[in-house]
């Protein structure tokens, strides 16, 4: 997340040089890559942590706010998918006609050994 961050000003910083001493088409497209950079900087800040878990259930974190998901009323699974030659993993949580998908980004590991503790969570519950 800090390098998202740095590369953002990084990126500030060139737009803004590039428009004071080079043409202004490069320093759109600076711009461009700034704005775009901050989002997925701000993203990354605001929903952080993505998913934790408690003795109640789930807690899921969105840019549409937190989401809490109790243990007996949420299912759980990963999946795999198959795309351009490689594997996709994600971990799934259904609630209510909702679908919560996590990727290892998201996560911070492999879906895998998430779901590996969560099962053991719920069921030590």
């Amino acid at each position: 997340m800090v390098f998202t961050w740095v590369g953002t000003a990084l990126l500030l910083l060139g737009a803004v040089l590039d428009g004071v001493f080079g043409d202004g088409k490069g320093a759109l497209l600076l711009g461009v890559v700034t704005v775009a950079t901050g989002a997925f900087a701000t993203h990354w800040s605001v929903v952080r942590p993505r998913l934790s878990a408690d003795a109640e259930g789930l807690v899921a974190r969105t840019l549409r706010g937190t989401h809490r998901l109790p243990w007996a009323e949420t299912t759980t699974r990963v999946r795999t998918t198959r795309r351009l030659g490689r594997d996709g993993v994600t971990l799934e949580l259904e609630h209510e006609d909702e679908l919560y998908i996590f990727g290892r980004v998201d996560l911070g590991e492999d879906p895998r050994d998430v779901l590996d503790v969560l099962t053991a969570l719920r069921s030590a519950l």
